[in-house]
């Protein structure tokens, strides 16, 4: 085999296992040099600017111990002045001469009365001139002070430069100093001192030190810089380029409202991170391409006990082979011998399990198809009955009743044929013939409902409604009806039960009660809320004026009543009737249902 088959994925295991242990160590190796860069350059932010915030700290330390060093010169020198008993202004000049060969770095020192106006000064050009900075009576202004000017010619060397006044107060009287003694500062005692703290800080290292007014206005650092006007610190960072410290000075000691921010490059100060970064991916990588080959070498030598095995299976599953032989040693492969050797048996077993079972299952169907032939002609059975039972019920309701009729009629025209005449005779076979042809309407009626269902086709109160129409047309007797909608749209097997029992009870009121006045009505009653609540109820009321008979006597040979009852059973309902003898008749009947078509 070619060294490039050998190491294509495609087509050993051994290769496709090792290229993907590479690419899975590769990309935890970018993975963990990503986490460890971001948590050490997390690391090496925070010590940076812990690092730049001290420098600045330092640095705003430092400066303003030069300022208050010479603050502590001028409040000993108008000590001084404050104790002497010679106030000329000569005394005074020479006075503040001495101290300014001491300090050079004074532009010059004065002494001012309470207004500012100075008295004595190291320049003759500056006596009688009123300057505000060494004002001692200045609103909140303390003993002593530092302000930062902007003065003219020729207070200062260079002409528009920026300087720092410091002053001190001197003899106070009644409260109110009587004067100050004062000097100015030259700024380039400042840039130097800045360049000094530069130096010690290490400028090799791409530090940056900005002095920033309260204004935002940096007044000392990189020439690019001097003049801008920084809204916060971070303009000084130019978009995350740059890590910069900050430090504040100290209102309550008199200092300059100035900040000093010190700013390095990211790249400088985060370099540890990021070569950090990329001896972590090297270092991982490198154990990832070990990792890799390692396990293409020893996949490769189990996976020759692993092809030997399935051609061992192939041979069992072609019918060559009875079993497999099992690979020694202790390893994998041997253990997936085991598995399959075991693992044919059990299917062995399992397919002679299967085969019984099989004929099992054939002899349970054979014996249900036979059981389920039995109930299905217990239930045909089943239903020829029901069916006998309601033609029974609708030939008694009809035929039965007319029958009866016309028997009792023929009975009396043979009994009283002999004393009739012939007009009378005549009559009663009229009556007769009435009887019959009733019956006969009656009988076609009975049939067309058994073959075509009213109730189904138009709903409980349409067929209701066409029923007491019937009946006061065919009797003369007043019928009212009256439904709601929702039971009126009842149009199921419920309905079909209780149209044929306001059928009979009718017919019985036509025939029996004598009545001139029948009520017919179908109620609904909503569901209730809750859980537990009762639910929707249907109630039918047949309700006549007749002459009424005693629900509770026997009555041999009428069957009415009794198949009334027997239907609403059928169907769940609860039947009363309620009346006696010269009072009339009421039948109720209340069905309780789950649900109901909408109206």
């Amino acid at each position: 085999m070619s060294l490039l088959a050998r190491w294509n994925p495609r087509r050993q295991l051994s290769a496709a296992i090792g290229w993907s242990v590479f690419a899975i160590v590769a990309l935890a190796a970018l993975a963990a040099a990503n986490l460890a860069a971001a948590e050490a350059e997390r690391h090496a932010r925070a010590d940076a600017l812990a690092l730049l915030a001290e420098l600045a700290t330092q640095s705003q330390q430092m400066l303003a111990a030069g300022l208050t060093t010479r603050r502590l010169l001028l409040q000993s020198t108008a000590a001084q002045i404050a104790a002497s008993t010679d106030r000329r202004a000569t005394a005074m000049r020479l006075q503040l001469q001495a101290v300014r060969a001491q300090f050079p770095e004074f532009a010059w020192l004065g002494v001012a009365d309470d207004e500012g106006r100075i008295v004595a000064a190291t320049s003759d050009a500056l006596q009688g001139r009123r300057m505000a900075a060494l004002a001692p009576t200045a609103q909140g202004r303390p003993p002593s002070w530092i302000v930062a000017v902007q003065t003219p010619a020729p207070l200062v060397a260079k002409a528009g430069a920026r300087a720092i006044a410091i002053g001190a107060g001197f003899g106070a009287a009644n409260g109110q100093p009587e004067g100050a003694v004062g000097g100015v500062l030259d700024w380039d005692w400042l840039v130097q001192l800045q360049a000094g703290m530069l130096r010690a800080l290490g400028a090799q290292r791409g530090i940056e030190l900005l002095l920033v007014a309260h204004d935002g206005e940096v007044l000392a650092g990189p020439a690019s810089w001097v003049g801008r006007r920084l809204r916060a610190d971070d303009d000084a960072s130019e978009d995350g380029r740059f890590l910069v410290g900050a430090a504040a000075a100290d209102a309550e000691r008199g200092e300059p409202a100035w900040r000093e921010l010190v700013r390095q490059p990211a790249g400088t100060a985060l370099a540890p991170a990021r070569a950090a970064q990329r001896a972590v991916f090297g270092v991982v990588l490198l154990a990832g391409l070990l990792a890799a080959l390692s396990a293409m070498w020893v996949t490769r030598r189990m996976m020759r006990d692993l092809r030997r095995l399935a051609r061992q299976a192939e041979a069992v599953r072609k019918g060559v082979r009875g079993s497999l032989s099992q690979p020694g040693g202790d390893n994998e492969v041997s253990h997936l011998g085991e598995t399959l050797a075991a693992l044919i048996g059990a299917l062995q077993r399992e397919k002679e399990a299967l085969t019984r079972l099989n004929a099992e299952l054939d002899a349970r169907v054979a014996e249900r198809s036979a059981r389920v032939e039995q109930l299905a002609a217990e239930s045909r059975d089943a239903a020829v009955t029901r069916e006998r039972l309601r033609l029974a019920r609708e030939l008694h309701d009809t035929l039965a009743h007319s029958l009866m009729a016309l028997l009792t009629q023929i009975r009396l025209v043979r009994k009283l044929r002999p004393r009739l005449d012939a007009a009378a005779l005549d009559a009663e076979l009229a009556q007769a013939e009435t009887a019959a042809t009733d019956g006969l309407a009656e009988a076609r009626a009975a049939i067309a409902q058994i073959r075509g269902n009213p109730v189904r086709d138009a709903g409980l109160g349409v067929a209701l409604q066409a029923l007491a129409l019937r009946m006061g047309e065919r009797s003369g007797i007043e019928v009212s009806f009256g439904a709601d909608a929702p039971a009126a749209a009842l149009a199921d097997a419920r309905a079909e039960t209780l149209y044929r029992i306001a059928d009979e009870a009718l017919r019985n009121v036509e025939r029996h009660a004598g009545a001139r006045h029948v009520m017919l009505r179908l109620d609904w009653q909503p569901a209730g809320a809750g859980e537990g609540a009762a639910p929707a109820r249907i109630g039918l009321t047949i309700a006549d004026d007749g002459v009424g008979f005693d629900p509770v006597r026997a009555y041999p040979g009428h069957f009415g009543l009794q198949g009334m009852q027997e239907q609403a059973g059928l169907i769940g309902a609860h039947l009363a009737v309620r009346g006696g003898e010269g009072g009339g008749t009421r039948v109720e009947l209340t069905l309780d249902v789950d649900a109901m078509p909408s109206a």
